[in-house]
């Protein structure tokens, strides 16, 4: 989960356990007004062997135990279509290994690079991207975007490829504010110094250069960042130390 960066630094801001596995978060965001229900992101799913549960230590729960009614999503935005942050799209029919869609009535936006990248990832990314999670997608309303794109009035997506060909982070906002949500471009509050960055990154000096982009315009706007996958910061506006580098100022619960 950080990359180059040596375990004697990174185990200070977040301890391991005995199998140097660290607690983490697949958390969604849901925007709601009085038309629409948008999720971003859909989290790991229930689709897991009891073999891969227990060596990854992964806890789940039900859309429903979450406060979420699938069928009234109408929405649901892809960050990039690696098995944490969409396998929740699918799940097996009971007593059987059939998939169906979770949320049978949504729209799905995806960037089209990423989609095409999914369909033949490279050596590095082939065990993060599964079929299982994607393949019956061409049976919803699914929308391919490229780049920057308005999505709904407020509601935008940005392509990024630092991390993976075709991620898109996503951003609400209006006259008074925006929230920010960076996907793996910034999965935790930890990963806000700029070299700290994961050794799942396809291109590190990319994401670099994207990543002080981001924070940058984040921090002139005192935007709202939700991370992904801190387990214990959910969203947090941001300042420098002493020593220019990027750090929560307030965090934010939601």
């Amino acid at each position: 989960m950080f990359g180059s960066v040596p375990k004697n630094l990174w185990a200070k801001r977040i301890k391991p356990d005995e199998d140097n596995r660290i607690l983490l978060a697949t958390r969604s965001l849901l925007i709601t007004d009085k038309q629409r229900k948008i999720l971003v992101d859909v989290g790991l799913g229930n689709k897991w062997s009891e073999k891969a549960r227990k060596i990854y230590a992964i806890q789940s729960f039900s859309e429903e135990e979450a406060g979420i009614d699938p069928g009234t999503i109408t929405d649901i935005i892809i960050t990039h279509l690696h098995f944490d942050h969409a396998g929740g799209l699918t799940r097996h029919r009971p007593g059987s290994e059939e998939l169906e869609l979770v949320y049978p009535h949504a729209r799905i936006y995806i960037q089209e690079t990423n989609w095409n990248n999914a369909h033949k990832p490279s050596l590095k990314e082939r065990a993060s991207y599964l079929n299982e999670n994607y393949e019956i997608l061409t049976k919803t309303e699914l929308h391919l975007v490229n780049g920057s794109v308005e999505l709904y009035p407020d509601v935008w997506v940005h392509q990024i490829n630092g991390h993976t060909r075709g991620q898109q982070w996503v951003e609400i906002r209006d006259s008074r504010c925006s929230i920010l949500y960076p996907s793996d471009l910034v999965p935790t509050s930890h990963h806000l110094p700029i070299s700290y960055h994961m050794g799942y990154d396809v291109c590190a000096e990319t994401l670099m250069r994207e990543k002080e982009e981001f924070l940058s315009t984040a921090l002139a706007r005192n935007s709202v960042i939700v991370f992904k996958h801190d387990p214990s910061i959910e969203a947090a506006t941001l300042t420098k130390d002493d020593k220019g580098h990027f750090t929560v100022r307030s965090h934010i619960e939601i």
